[in-house]
């Protein structure tokens, strides 16, 4: 791979404790949601800041597919639903649902659109085989869809002669 960009986070108090970029831009307060055995405080978690970055990237590879595809995916947004839970193995996993709602597209667009976003996206392909996601259009989980089955969804041939844009996330 070859690397265009790399950030840096430092975190200390894991869970309960308190990030920050070390460009600066970014600090949060971090807590421990009651779910999951803390205080619930005031603070976000690693599944929140998980959801919005997925969300960001994701929609990100949508729009450039859409340009590429002169679809108009104005106004549309990707919503990210991140849960936490034990594997039953030990350890604890996450499952992702990203739902779509482009209320200036048609089903069959939309759907393809996701389609595309899940074989660009590089937390789509960081995750795939790892972390279940499921792929909705207003609320309605879409099915698998050949994009999918070819080794991870990674043929990019289609949009790059659709002269889609790759930049992401």
């Amino acid at each position: 791979m070859k690397v265009l960009y790399i950030t840096e986070a430092v975190v200390g108090g894991g869970r309960a404790g308190h990030g920050r970029t070390s460009d600066g831009r970014f600090a949060v307060e971090l807590s421990v949601p009651k779910e999951l055995g803390g205080e619930g405080g005031p603070g976000t978690n690693p599944e929140q800041l998980f959801a919005v970055g997925y969300a960001a990237c994701f929609h990100s590879g949508l729009l450039s597919v859409a340009r590429g595809r002169k679809l108009d995916a104005s106004d549309s947004t990707v919503t990210a639903h991140v849960a936490i839970g034990p594997t039953g193995h030990g350890g604890f996993g996450l499952a992702v649902s990203l739902d779509l709602h482009a209320p200036n597209l048609s089903r069959v667009d939309a759907e393809y659109l996701m389609w595309r976003a899940h074989a660009l996206c590089p937390y789509s392909n960081a995750t795939r085989g790892n972390v279940d996601v499921a792929l909705c259009v207003d609320g309605t989980q879409i099915g698998e869809s050949d994009l999918t089955k070819n080794k991870g969804g990674n043929n990019h041939e289609q949009d790059r002669t659709s002269g889609a844009s790759h930049t992401q996330g």
